[in-house]
């Protein structure tokens, strides 16, 4: 077990089996020394938990959760290109979707579910830039999507 899959199941958490493509394209590519990823949704054991705007059907606190587990979706996709999360040397960027009722303003604050978890997992490798948008609807209605971009070691 790599280092930071330790440091998961420190935190009670589990890397999941990688999610599978809803469309025509790839979980992870490799380009170089960088890996990015499709948009991941918070898929779990196949489905979503929970689907709608947030700030609507789903809250803000449900919806940080979501964005947890689309990081650890995320990070599936990640190893099943590298073989080894150990490699990744930096989480380089990470742009975020939440599909938001109209009057919701706390997209920074869902997205911080993904971004704690990866300053928790990775220490100073996990600081990253990012985005937090809005948006009107997701894939499957689901209420986020996260993608990521990430340098890895040879």
């Amino acid at each position: 077990m790599s280092k930071v899959e330790e440091k998961l199941a420190e935190l009670g958490l589990v890397l999941p089996e990688v999610v599978p493509p809803v469309a025509a394209y790839v979980p992870a590519i490799r380009s170089g020394e960088y890996v990015l990823t499709a948009g991941q949704l918070p898929m779990v054991g196949g489905k979503l938990p929970s689907t709608g705007k947030v700030g609507a059907e789903v809250t803000a606190e449900e919806a940080k959760q979501l964005a947890q587990v689309c990081a650890l979706n995320g990070l599936a996709a990640i190893k099943s290109v590298i073989g080894d999360l150990d490699k990744v040397e930096q989480i380089v960027k990470v742009v975020g979707f939440v599909a938001s009722a109209p009057d919701f303003t706390g997209q920074p604050g869902v997205i911080n579910g993904c971004s704690e978890l990866l300053g928790e997992v990775f220490g100073a490798a996990g600081v990253h830039a990012r985005s937090a948008v809005g948006v009107a609807v997701l894939p499957l209605d689901a209420p986020v999507e996260i993608e990521f971009q990430v340098r890895v070691s040879a």
